[in-house]
């Protein structure tokens, strides 16, 4: 195991000058942190992706441009001599401007990729130069040299052996002679060509980085001092958690706790690695630490919620007291590479959620292909703006009385699915977007306060 830490900033704690600042003062506050991962800065993804989907208007698509540039430069501005950067960034938004043009023609995957991939890009050239001008012997590094996947773009599979031999090869020597500054969120495949992890996959880029150089700890530095209960901007006496298990995390970060990627603790579960989440606003307060076991396992230990949900019903009067029409659903949603997160099953009908995996914002659709496929199967229903509310814990569906003291919580709430029993970590259930964050707030009274 390396004897080194890596350090990965979100968004918002590299935004502007000040945050950025904030982020060299932690990692020179911590001389073992020797990787520092970085996302873009806040607010530059989302127009990113809007440009990946083709602004055909001429007047949006530049102003979404000068967004870009402004973001950019007002932090550079602040810099003692930007003139190392300003070409290459300058570089990277002439780039953004050529393919979001080539969008308008044709939004692929691909050059989707491409164009997203140039806010992580831009944010290190920054991030880097910042941190030399405070004395800290930083270099910047390109994450495409060693972070290899397949070519799924935008949701792209990290191929784990390349990568940890690129990495043993190309970044590890570098981490012992400098604080190295590289990408999140993207890799590149065997041809060479850009790619991503998916939406908000920083966090298991950089899981999957401190895995392949077999880092002693991994640190999420974010705008939140750790793991909350719930979101305290639903509940606002949502209490931090001082430490939680990785199966607890793993729940929270699945059901809607963006806190954390869904895929971030697999790599640092893998090798032990234990991960410190805190906000780079407030490093002081302390955070969450995630960890193998933990002294306290309660029964209730917080709530996730992840809206944009879709759920499909498939009805089929056949199937009553039949087999394999579930095998056919499941194997018309693998071959169209559909995936589903919840199940529920009738006598007649099987409803599910479908995963959000991909770059793309908004709820997953059924594909057009998909949706004709199933028909000769059965009806199809699909239903959107609805929310998934997860209740994360331990051993609740062994424990007496559990489900009752939180449905007895729900009597004002339509709910529309449950799935409790899979899991000895949570409890979930779906019901409509709008009575979502008040059914947050009730339960986390009752359970939590």
């Amino acid at each position: 195991m390396s004897a080194f830490n890596v350090a990965k900033f979100g968004g918002t704690s590299v935004a502007n000058f000040e945050a950025m600042s904030r982020c060299a003062e932690i990692i020179e506050n911590n001389p073992q942190t020797r990787l520092v991962v970085s996302s873009a800065c806040s607010g530059v993804t989302n127009i990113l992706v809007e440009l990946a989907n083709g602004v055909k208007d001429d007047v949006r698509r530049a102003e979404l441009i000068k967004q870009l540039k402004h973001i950019h430069y007002n932090i550079m501005g602040q810099l003692s001599d930007a003139s190392a950067i300003e070409a290459r960034v300058d570089a990277l938004i002439d780039k953004v401007a050529t393919l979001s043009e080539a969008a308008c023609i044709d939004a692929t995957a691909k050059l989707t990729d491409h164009l997203v991939a140039c806010g992580e890009r831009m944010s290190t050239h920054i991030l880097s130069r910042l941190m030399q001008e405070r004395g800290i012997n930083a270099v910047r590094f390109d994450i495409r040299e060693v972070l290899k996947t397949d070519s799924d773009f935008g949701k792209a599979e990290p191929n784990l052996e390349a990568t940890r031999a690129a990495a043993e090869h190309k970044l590890v020597p570098l981490c012992n002679e400098h604080v190295v500054v590289t990408q999140g969120f993207i890799g590149s495949d065997d041809e060479g060509d850009t790619t991503t992890l998916g939406r908000g996959g920083s966090d298991y880029s950089a899981a999957l980085i401190a895995e392949a150089v077999q880092a002693s700890g991994l640190e999420i530095w974010t705008d939140v001092p750790g793991i909350y209960t719930t979101d305290p901007r639903i509940a606002p006496n949502a209490r931090p958690i001082p430490e939680i298990s990785f199966s607890e995390a793993s729940e929270m970060a699945n059901f809607g706790a963006k806190i954390l990627h869904p895929s971030t603790l697999l790599p640092a579960l893998r090798h032990q690695i234990p991960v410190f989440v805190g906000s780079s606003k407030a490093p002081r307060e302390g955070g969450t630490w995630v960890k193998q076991s933990v002294q306290s396992a309660p029964l209730f230990r917080a709530l996730a919620l992840r809206n944009n949900q879709t759920m499909v019903t498939l009805r089929n009067p056949k199937m009553f007291q039949a087999y394999g029409f579930l095998a056919d659903v499941f194997t018309v949603l693998a071959k169209h590479k559909i995936s589903v997160d919840l199940v529920t099953t009738s006598e007649v009908s099987v409803s599910l959620t479908l995963d959000q995996t991909d770059t793309a914002g908004g709820a997953p659709q059924l594909p057009q292909a998909t949706l004709e496929e199933l028909q000769q199967l059965c009806t199809v229903e699909v239903k959107q703006g609805l929310s998934l509310i997860a209740l994360i814990g331990n051993n609740m569906s062994e424990t007496k009385g559990s489900a009752a003291e939180v449905f007895d919580t729900l009597d004002d709430f339509n709910i529309r699915m449950i799935c409790y029993g899979a899991s000895p970590h949570n409890l979930c259930f779906l019901l409509d977007e709008q009575e979502a964050k008040q059914a947050v707030k009730a339960l986390h009274e009752e359970l939590f306060e």
